[in-house]
Parts: C-alpha cells; structure tokens; sequence
C-alpha cells in the first residue's frame, strides 16, 4: 500500500492519499485543505480516486470534500452517527463557525464497514468520544487514526458531540485490542513523532493504557 501523509489547511491537520501499488487505485483520508495540491499529488502519482474518507465531521478534516468531489467524482464517506448530528441544528451552528461544512456524505459507514481500492482494503473502526461518529480505518497493518488518538495524546471532548467516557472506553476496547505492531497514523502533529504503534501508545499513551 502506498501511503502519502500530507500536512494541509490552516489547523496542519494531516491527510492521507492511500493507494494500490498495482493498480492505481486510491483513497484519500480528510483533505482539510490546500485541494489543488492534494489533486497535483494524485495526478503525478497516476491514481483513479474511489473514495473521499472522514475520520470525523470537523470542517478542518472535511473541508476539502467538495472540491475534490467535484474534480475526481469520487463519493464521501463519513459515518452514520456523525452525518446525524451534522443535521442536527445545534451541531450544524456550532461547526459552521470553524468553517465550510462538507456535503452530505455518499455512503454512511458503520463500525466493520470496508472499502476496497484495488488490492488494498480499509476496515471501519468506530471510535465514538471525540464525536459521535469519529472512526478509525485500518487496513495492513496501518490504523488511521483521526483524532481518536494522537502520539502520547487523544482529541478533545469540549466540542459538541464529545464525551471523555466515551472515547477511553473506545481506545480501550478498539484500539489498544490490535496488534502491537500496528502502525498509527494520527490527524495532527501534536507528539514526538509523526507515526507510532499501539505498542508504544499502550506503554506511554494515558489514553491507550499508559501511566499519567
């Protein structure tokens, strides 16, 4: 599997361009912003687009859905849960002030969802806590993980949608389970490292089973 990490948008969240090596086929995982580099980076790769995946619907991990829809075609993807409470009013409110809201979603996932881009596959795991629908996607050893969790750190719950409980109860039962040698690969820079493994998060993270 090819995989792109590209820092984007005002918030540096980081994107995702995922591909099939034989085939071409690919994903991208939360363009939050700068679009026009993330298609450049798609054309020079040669890559035939399948599916635009949300981790999450903050509008800096969503905000360039449209755009690349529109260029590539390709559908968004988002989980149930959290396209619900986008059509809530008190969500919608609050999360248009941090920015332009994504389109509707395509396809609404649920927690074992998969997606398939060529010889490459991408589980959906349903992180709930940072919001209602957050996800992470694994797939080869990799896990994509939003901002479920982050190196030596976990997204914040002060948002609306977000709850504490929730989300350790999450990264205790989904993530901390996979193997050690699993791959993180967060949505923003706010460790030591830019990458990590559940191992490490397990001995370190508070959030993942380490010592406060």
């Amino acid at each position: 599997m090819i995989i792109k990490q590209v820092q984007v948008g005002a918030e540096k969240v980081f994107c995702y361009i995922l591909a099939c090596e034989k085939t071409g086929k690919a994903v991208i995982i939360d363009p939050g912003g700068e679009e026009d580099r993330l298609l450049a980076i798609i054309k020079e790769l040669q890559l035939e687009l399948l599916y635009i995946i949300n981790t999450h619907m903050h509008p800096d991990h969503t905000c360039g859905n449209e755009k690349l829809q529109k260029a590539t075609g390709a559908p968004i993807v988002m989980h149930k849960d959290d396209q619900a409470f986008l059509h809530d009013r008190e969500g919608a409110d609050y999360f248009k002030r941090m920015g332009p809201l994504s389109p509707p979603a395509d396809i609404l996932a649920e927690h074992d969802s998969t997606f398939t881009f060529g010889e490459c596959s991408l589980t959906i795991i349903h992180t709930p806590g940072h919001t209602p629908g957050s996800i992470c996607l694994y797939g080869d050893g990799n896990l994509f993980t939003g901002d479920s969790l982050f190196v030596g750190a976990a997204g914040r719950v002060d948002l609306p949608g977000g709850d504490f409980q929730i989300l350790t109860a999450s990264l205790e039962e989904r993530v901390a389970t996979l193997p050690d040698d699993t791959v993180i690969w967060p949505g923003h820079d706010y460790g030591d490292t830019i990458t990590s493994t559940v191992g490490r998060e397990k001995k370190e993270n508070p959030f993942l089973g380490g010592e406060w």
